[in-house]
Parts: structure tokens; sequence; C-alpha cells
């Protein structure tokens, strides 16, 4: 049984539309309310209230990771309210927590204030790797559900996801998912990525893209024709492609190169900026589609002229954060104060503002 105060307080939070629940030994709750974190009004959490979850909750077979690592990731459910995302954690001798809700239902694109096209067309790719990229917390995980919903939706597709743990519970309707907890379903990533080849997938979706064998595994996916979504750790586009290639020692770099090359459909990057109606936060999105010139570029090592090639993309549906955070300015979603906040370039945002355009095509190739 699970102390009544932790479930008191993450129906609490659910009810503010908070994102995560901090818990601290001998701290009041926080929550994290549009990306900030705000103090629960209420008594500090005991080390035998916080130890006491743990201990109830973790599953059997990970109660010694506990022990010797000093931290675990599982799932929490409430029957009335949903899932949780929890990771438990030694600090200092005591016992802290984060809960991450887990939402049951699963979002549309328009619901998410995403622009669909191109993220449709990556989703109807049928082959390669694409990647969700960003700080944790960004959304990548709704984003990357909200394109395997519109597949479940409009194709008949075999999809295996390895989660650790399982954030959305999907539904089967035109396709069939089979979904696979690290630690529940599968001891480890390794163990599922051995065996993914053999269910038959027609799409892969890998939790983390942690190591270079999970790489090494979604490059052999994808060139035997299944399509590889994944998430990693990246704040562009250009460092998303350049800590890929950090897997590989200097001499299989340029095999590395033309592998992915070959493999990459579509990168995207994310991050959240506070919405001006409504409250909450929305996404802004940088997006690579790896079209002949990209694939090029990649497999030259030139990865320094990506950015160029996201602000010239307009046919092959690439994008810069600058021309996605002038979208959401000029529809009245975010305030063009926070847009120049996370600009990437905010000088040349504050000319798209004023309608003013450089061209940044001619700097690709020369």
């Amino acid at each position: 049984m699970s102390a009544p105060i932790i479930d008191d307080l993450l129906r609490l939070a659910v009810e503010n539309n908070a994102s995560d629940v901090v818990c601290k030994t001998d701290k009041p709750a926080l929550f994290r309310l549009q990306g900030r974190l705000k103090p629960v009004d209420m008594e500090p959490l005991a080390f035998e209230t916080l130890a006491g979850f743990v201990e109830n909750h973790v599953p059997e077979f990970l109660r010694e990771q506990m022990e010797t690592e000093g931290q675990i990731d599982f799932a929490y459910e409430l029957a009335d309210l949903g899932r949780f995302r929890v990771n438990g954690f030694k600090q200092r001798g005591t016992i802290s927590i984060v809960f991450r809700y887990v939402k049951n239902r699963i979002p549309s694109f328009d619901q998410l204030n995403l622009q669909s096209s191109t993220l449709v067309r990556l989703a109807q790719a049928r082959d390669g790797i694409v990647l969700l990229c960003g700080p944790t917390g960004a959304g990548k995980s709704s984003t990357i559900a909200a394109m395997l919903d519109w597949v479940n939706r409009n194709q008949d597709r075999h999809i295996v996801t390895l989660e650790d743990p399982i954030e959305y519970n999907f539904t089967d309707e035109k396709s069939v998912f089979n979904q696979r907890e690290i630690g529940i379903d599968v001891p480890t990533f390794e163990l599922g990525l051995k065996a993914v080849l053999r269910q038959n997938p027609d799409i892969i979706f890998v939790g983390e893209m942690r190591d270079r064998i999970t790489f090494e595994t979604a490059l052999s996916a994808a060139e035997t024709g299944h399509l590889v979504f994944s998430t990693l750790h990246a704040a562009s586009v250009h460092q998303a492609v350049v800590r890929l290639f950090e897997f590989f020692p200097p001499e299989q770099q340029l095999q590395a190169r033309r592998q992915l090359a070959g493999s990459l459909r579509g990168v995207i990057v994310q991050r959240l900026i506070p919405a001006m109606e409504g409250g909450g936060r929305v996404p802004a999105l940088e997006i690579l589609v790896a079209d002949s010139v990209a694939r090029n570029l990649i497999q030259e090592g030139k990865f320094e002229k990506l950015p160029a090639l996201l602000d010239a993309g307009v046919e092959s549906g690439s994008l810069s954060f600058n021309k996605d955070l002038y979208r959401l300015v000029k529809s009245g979603i975010v305030s063009k104060v926070d847009a120049l906040k996370v600009s990437p370039n905010p000088q040349a945002l504050e000319m798209n503002l004023k309608g003013i355009f450089l061209s940044e095509g001619q700097r690709i190739l020369g």
C-alpha cells in the first residue's frame, strides 16, 4: 500500500496540471508548473514516507539495483488517475523521488500546436532512423506519441516499442502495438534490441539512443527495411548529429558517416516555450529532413553547414528554430519576448519579425 500522503499529492499535482512532482526528505514537495518549480503548502515529507513508498512499489527484480546503484526507475499507477514515471534515488543518506505524470490520452498534432506536414512525412517513411531530440522535459515523448498515433490511425504497421518505462499506452487501431517495458517485459535494452528484429516489426521505437550498441542496432534495423524512432539529448540538429559520431572511434568515423547518411530520415529538436493564452507550454521545433544535400553534408563530415540548410529547407521540409518561433509569434501563440529568449539567433529573429529575411542557402555548399 502507498502512503496516502503520496497519493493525495499526486492527485493534487494532476488537478493543477503539474508535469512533475519533486519530493525530498524533510522538505515540502514541489510541483513543476509551466516549467517552473513551485513549493506545495504542506508539511515536510518524512524519510519514512519516501523510503516506504520506494520499498512498497519498486518491482522485486529491481530492488538490488536500488541498493547497488542508489537509483531506480519504475512506473506507478493510480487506478482513478493514471500512470507516473518514477525515479527514486539516494541523496546524502536520505531518499528523494521525482514523479512525472504520464497522460493516458495521446495528444494530437493540433493539441500540441505542431505543424503536422513534415512530421507526417517522416512518420510515413518506409525505413530509416528518425530522432527526436531536446532536453529532459521538452515533450519529446509526446511528439513521438503523436507521430505513432498518426501511423496507428492511418496505416497497417506492426510497431514494437522498448521503453524505460512505458509512457503512453496505445490501443490498436489500424496498426498493432507490442510495448515492452525494460525491467518488466525484458531485462535490458540490449536484450530487447537483440530480439526485436525477430519480432517482425515495421516500426521500432527505442526509448533512448543510449550508447554505441543501441545506435549500431538501430542502424542495422534501418538498413534492413525498418523505420526506427528514438530520442537523444541534444540542443540542436548540429549537436545531435555530432553526438551520434561520438559513439565511434576515429578509425570508424568514415564508415559511420556513410551508414548514417544512408539511413537518417530526419532529426527533430524540440524546446518548450510558455504559451500566451491558457497557460501551459508549447513546443518550438528545429527539423532536419535528410534530403540529398543533407546526406552529402553528413557523409563528408561537413556538420557545421547543417544550420544553414535548415534555413534554406523550404522544399525539403527542414525548419530552423527561428522559422518556427516566427510562426508561433505571428500566430499569437507565444510572446515575442519569450521567443527571443530561446532563439539561437535573436538578432535574426528580430529582423524576421520586422519583415526582413536574409537568404542562407548560398552558404550551404560554399
